[in-house]
């Protein structure tokens, strides 16, 4: 039980983004055609990647068995609990999308989508994880701790990695 609940660590970035191109279709999709519905299984999509990373998502299972393996240019391995913590950001947000959708109607919940799916875009197009960035300014603001993610706490690695330049002291 202990393994089905637990998040990958390292994740396949490749499959991450594979993730995040199916979450912008499929709110593209809800907010072109108006299907509120849409938002059950964006929801559960995000609440089953909290809780069991891939193994209960059926986008997740997609991504880590199909596309991901298969886009080789993409496969660089990055740590978990920063993806993790963006799955928890998506699942709050399409929750408050659900909740609005409920109690006032879809007109208002699916501007609640726009966020998500810019996330979803920078993710998915750029390989930019907006809630990997808020994870890694909260282990710097000292509101989680380092040892939660030795590699996401120094901020200058990454990006020196990424090729910007960094105030050595």
């Amino acid at each position: 039980m202990r393994r089905l609940f637990s998040f990958p660590n390292p994740v396949n970035d490749a499959a991450a983004r594979t993730v995040a191109l199916g979450v912008l279709g499929m709110c593209a999709l809800a907010w072109a055609t108006g299907w509120s519905w849409m938002l059950i299984p964006i929801t559960y999509g995000f609440l089953a990647r909290v809780a069991a990373g891939p193994r209960l998502s059926p986008l997740g299972q997609f991504a880590t068995r199909v596309a991901g393996p298969r886009l080789v240019a993409w496969q660089r391995f990055v740590a978990g609990p920063p993806k993790r913590f963006a799955q928890a950001l998506g699942s709050l947000m399409t929750l408050a999308a659900t909740a609005t959708w409920l109690s006032v109607g879809w007109s208002d919940a699916r501007w609640i989508l726009v966020p998500l799916m810019a996330a979803a875009s920078l993710e998915g197009f750029v390989g930019y994880c907006v809630g990997c960035a808020a994870f890694g300014w909260l282990i710097h603001l000292g509101l989680v701790p380092a040892s939660v993610c030795a590699e996401c706490s120094d901020l200058s690695a990454r990006y020196a990695a990424a090729g910007y330049p960094v105030n050595e002291k």
